[in-house]
This record gives structure tokens, sequence and C-alpha cells, in this order.
């Protein structure tokens, strides 16, 4: 048999795990708060200075680009149709189509002008069509253009090294 006294004895893995913790938390606060920042604010009445990070971006990750890009676009979609229909139909409420009408044939006159309707050409029909066509030509291309941006973007940041930001933490 051998002698137990003579081996090392390890911890109960219980209070292995609290010594590790305690160490990891020990050398978080340290890390948060170094020295120099300890002396700052010592000398500034306790208030430190705020903490700032240097960071660099490297990599646009195009899939998020695109469903981002395509979201906004359809809002941009949406709100073009929706204030095309408002303009349209205030428009036709304060009776400018019958002026326009009006002064046509005033200024052209005779059998010609009689049967002229502006609505006919312009009517809300046709506008309402022309913005949804142009909504959906501009949804398609906003989303390959932002798509085909963070694609350049990631191949210029892989020979230049990318943009490069400063954050810093907030005062108050």
């Amino acid at each position: 048999m051998t002698d137990r006294q003579d081996t090392a004895v390890r911890a109960p893995l219980g209070e292995r795990i609290s010594a590790k913790l305690s160490r990891a938390a020990d050398e978080h606060r340290a890390n948060a708060q170094p020295k120099p920042a300890k002396a700052t604010a010592k000398t500034t009445g306790g208030k430190r200075p705020p903490r700032r990070a240097r960071l660099r971006l490297t990599r646009i990750d195009p899939w998020s680009v695109m469903k981002t890009a395509f979201l906004l676009a359809v809002a941009f979609a949406v709100v073009t149709v929706v204030s095309v229909f408002i303009i349209w139909s205030v428009l036709a409420a304060a009776g400018v189509w019958d002026s326009i009408n009006q002064t046509v044939q005033d200024v052209v006159g005779g059998q010609d002008a009689q049967g002229w309707d502006v609505e006919s050409y312009v009517g809300m029909s046709r506008v309402m069509g022309f913005t949804i066509l142009v909504s959906v030509v501009d949804v398609v291309l906003i989303t390959a253009v932002a798509t085909l941006s963070a694609f350049l973007y990631n191949m210029a940041a892989a020979l230049l090294g990318g943009i490069e930001l400063t954050l810093s933490e907030d005062e108050r």
C-alpha cells in the first residue's frame, strides 16, 4: 500500500471552481479600472474620464445589409405610394383638374377643346400605376446597390484594413 500523506491531495471541485471564479473576478476588476485611471480619478475628485476604444470595421455582412436595405426600401416605397395618393386626392378635391380643363378650353377654344380632359391623360390610375412601378424598381435597385456596396467595402477593407473608429463612453 502507498502512503497517502506523501501524495498531493487535490481540493474538491467546488473549491477549485470558487477559486477560479474569484481570480477571474479580481482580474476583471483590475482590467476594468487600470492604475492610471485610478490615479487620474483621485486628482479629478473621484470622477474618472470616459473610456475610449479604438476599433476597426473590417467586414460588413452582405446578407444583413441586403435584409436591412430591402426593409428600408420597402418602407420607402410604401411612403412614396401613400404620399402620391394623398397628393393626388388633395389636388382632385381642390378642383385643380377642373381648373386645368377650363384653362385649356379657354386657351385652345373650339370643338377640339370641348372633349379634352386632363384626367384621361394623367388620371389617378395611371399615376398610381407608374408610382408602383417606380417603387418596385427602386426596391430592387436599392437592395442590389446596398448589397454590392457591402461586397465592395469588404474587398477594399481586405486590402486597406477597413475604417478605424474610436468609441467613447458617455460622460453621464
